[in-house]
């Protein structure tokens, strides 16, 4: 720029001289000793770890040798590392595997010879086994009382909580006081004197100690509910005493179970709840042990009752309540049986009106009775002599029908065969 003062020149180097001599060059002088022992250390290191990398069988692995800590020249040592390092890279993967199971089965060859020395292998049969001792062992080792299980024993304590049985078991078995039976148990030494001979259900397995809890409530209300079960099928009345009432109906107490009847199975259920501390009969409606749940009935009870004064083959007379295109339903004084248009008659009919009408009278025999299901079959064609009599006289069938009930059950009695074909006779009267 004008009126800026020049910048000063660099200075230049002298140049050298052309004539001046050169220095030699210098040449770093590496040890064949050192640079052999630290290809020899890095190659090693070097397998060993792309062997444990890739798992091949073509690298070549060290193998793991013991030397003995000897001190030895410099130049001995050289030649034992060297020849060292020529194994290794000679030694596959292959044969280090089979070098070392050989190795093993000579130390178990070995030692099952160090163990064998002197000694001869034994046979079973030489060996003192008896079976039955075996057996009684595992008996007397099998723990006693499983869940559910009935067990007898006799009562050898007894305590403000409950008491001990001896049911055989490695440790007696423990009955809290609540489970000693139903209702309540106020003095437990007159109700369980030491030596009584009890049955009881286990309730619960043994513990740590061998103690298993056990209950006489428990088996008291199994074998009601077996009980129960059994009269339901036959269809039983039972007599129950009211206890209790709520909006839905009365409670009551049978074989130690809760029983409940709803207000439209009661005779009276406008007002239930008079009802208390009286007994009634009732029949079962329902029983169901898993979910302890029985209902009764009082109207089922008028008729299973009825159902009691009734057989087969008993001349019975009713009323014609309707009919249907299937027969005739006919009501025996609180019960109702059905006439089917089957059994009405041997001859043919256009029209089961042309032989019965409603709220008309007849006389029939009892052919089919089932209390569990409130049916029962009648028959009036058993009554006739020659087929289709009840149409043509009907009113000489009904007057002779007691007469002709007693034949009737007579030639069924001779007739009527087991569908086995077992050569029993079915006796209709019982």
């Amino acid at each position: 720029m004008a009126g800026s003062d020049p910048q000063p020149k660099k200075a230049t180097p002298p140049r050298p001289a052309t004539d001046q001599p050169r220095k030699p060059l210098q040449v770093m002088h590496i040890s064949r000793k050192t640079n052999e022992e630290i290809i020899s250390e890095t190659s090693s290191e070097k397998d060993f770890s792309e062997q444990s990398k890739d798992k091949r069988f073509s690298k070549k692995v060290p193998v793991e040798t013991s030397i003995a800590p000897l001190k030895k020249g410099p130049e001995q040592k050289k030649v034992i590392e060297e020849s060292h390092s020529n194994n290794l890279q000679a030694m596959t993967m292959e044969d280090l595997l089979r070098s070392e199971s050989s190795s093993d089965d000579k130390n178990i060859n070995s030692y099952e010879n160090k163990n064998n020395f002197g000694q001869q292998p034994r046979q079973v049969d030489e060996f003192d086994f008896d079976e039955d001792e075996f057996l009684a062992a595992l008996e007397e080792n099998q723990p006693i009382g499983s869940t559910g299980e009935i067990a007898k024993g006799s009562v050898i304590a007894i305590e403000s909580d409950g008491i001990y049985v001896d049911i055989g078991g490695k440790a007696p078995g423990f009955m809290p006081k609540n489970e000693c039976g139903l209702g309540v148990i106020t003095n437990l030494k007159e109700r369980f004197p030491k030596g009584l001979e009890v049955e009881v259900l286990v309730t619960r397995e043994q513990n740590a100690d061998g103690m298993v809890t056990i209950s006489c409530r428990a088996l008291e209300l199994r074998k009601s509910w077996d009980k129960v079960q059994n009269l339901a099928k036959e269809g039983k009345v039972i007599r129950v005493k009211i206890n209790g009432f709520n909006r839905g109906g009365v409670t009551c107490d049978f074989e130690g179970l809760r029983g409940f009847i709803p207000r439209s199975q009661l005779e009276n259920g406008e007002n239930h709840q008079s009802l208390v501390s009286k007994t009634i009969n009732a029949a079962f409606l329902e029983v169901n042990p898993e979910r302890r749940k029985l209902v009764l009935s009082e109207k089922k009870a008028a008729i299973a009752s009825r159902f009691s004064e009734l057989e087969i083959g008993q001349l019975i007379e009713g009323e014609i309540l309707t009919i249907k295109p299937y027969g005739f339903f006919v009501d025996l004084k609180g019960v109702s049986g059905l006439l089917h248009q089957s059994l009405v008659t041997n001859g043919s009919i256009r029209s089961l009106r042309e032989i019965f009408q409603p709220g008309e009278s007849i006389k029939a025999l009892i052919t089919d009775l089932d209390p569990s299901r409130g049916r029962i079959g009648l028959n009036t064609a058993l009554l006739e002599g020659p087929p289709g009599e009840l149409i043509t006289d009907k009113s000489k069938v009904m007057e002779e029908a007691e007469d002709r009930a007693i034949k009737a059950r007579n030639s069924l009695n001779k007739e009527k065969i087991d569908p086995n074909k077992d050569g029993t006779r079915i006796n209709l009267s019982s």
